[in-house]
């Protein structure tokens, strides 16, 4: 029996699924045959990303939700429930970062970032959690980043909410031990995304001026590790390397090159995400800055 027909029961919850990593982790799983359902915010692109993942032959159920909102989590868990649908993996990939300094950025879209990158993952890790625990199965990626090793000055809300995630999954995955349920927390670095231009930082030397690598690479090396059980995966010799130094360098030091990443940059070559799924994010984000309707 191939391995498609041994999960074509199975059901993989992804947040953030309509771009970047979660795109690219949604179609790993389709490959595979796990019946997918996709939370984003646009039911335009959720509806787009699930006609093309149907082609794989499996089922793909869409549910539009804000996840900066209260209720969010809750929400689709209920939703969920209502189906009948049980979650046999789970993943945190929905997050967004802001560049500025702090007291430059509006309070209510600090907190917005919290509420997404934190509360949300929080609240949807619980409920989920606790019914892999009872039936004893299950496993769930959690998306932090190689900035959840150091301090990022005019970056620190994100580096902090990641910086949360990384600790409470290393966490959940020592409670899980002996245990048939399984937690990976996924560290990616620099990435072609639309994430730099959710987080207006086009501009900045991070973006214009270092490597960015391939999504589709990124989410192989999280989606191996997570069907292998490893608690921890940072993807890529550089990446690799990055956070070495952060471990073995003074939090102080590593802030300083990292602040020196968020200042402008003379270059400007990049314009856009080469990764397709995240250039149609990208255009529909345009579309609700600019409040045009489809």
């Amino acid at each position: 029996m191939t391995a498609q027909a041994n999960n074509r029961n199975l059901y993989a919850l992804i947040t953030g699924a309509t771009s970047g990593i979660g795109y690219e982790l949604a179609r790993l799983f389709a490959q595979d045959g796990y019946n997918l359902i996709l939370v984003a915010r646009s039911d335009e692109r959720l509806q787009k990303t699930a006609d093309e993942l149907k082609q794989f032959g499996v089922e793909v159920t869409i549910i539009s939700r804000d996840l900066f909102k209260d209720n969010a989590a809750q929400e689709i868990y209920d939703e969920i429930k209502k189906m009948g649908v049980q979650v046999n993996i789970l993943v945190n990939d929905a997050g967004q970062g802001q560049h500025g300094k702090l007291a430059d950025i509006p309070l209510k879209r600090h907190l917005e970032i919290i509420h997404l990158n934190i509360v949300s993952l929080v609240s949807l890790t619980k409920l989920f959690l606790d019914d892999m625990i009872t039936r004893n199965e299950g496993k769930i990626l959690q998306l932090a980043s190689v900035v959840s090793k150091t301090p990022v000055p005019e970056f620190s809300v994100y580096a902090a909410s990641k910086a949360f995630v990384l600790s409470f999954s290393e966490a959940l995955a020592k409670e899980l031990e002996g245990t048939n349920v399984s937690l990976t927390v996924l560290l990616p670095g620099r990435t072609d995304t639309d994430f730099f231009y959710k987080a207006d930082m086009q501009q900045t030397k991070e973006y214009q001026e270092h490597h960015l690598t391939d999504p589709a690479k990124v989410a192989k090396d999280g989606y191996e590790a997570l069907m292998s059980g490893q608690n921890k995966i940072i993807p890529g010799i550089e990446n690799k390397l990055m956070v070495g130094m952060m471990n073995t360098m003074p939090d102080n030091m590593t802030a300083s090159q990292m602040q020196k990443n968020m200042q402008p940059s003379d270059k400007s070559e990049r314009t856009e995400s080469t990764h397709p799924a995240s250039q149609s994010e990208r255009e529909t984000v345009e579309k609700e800055r600019m409040g045009i309707k489809n």
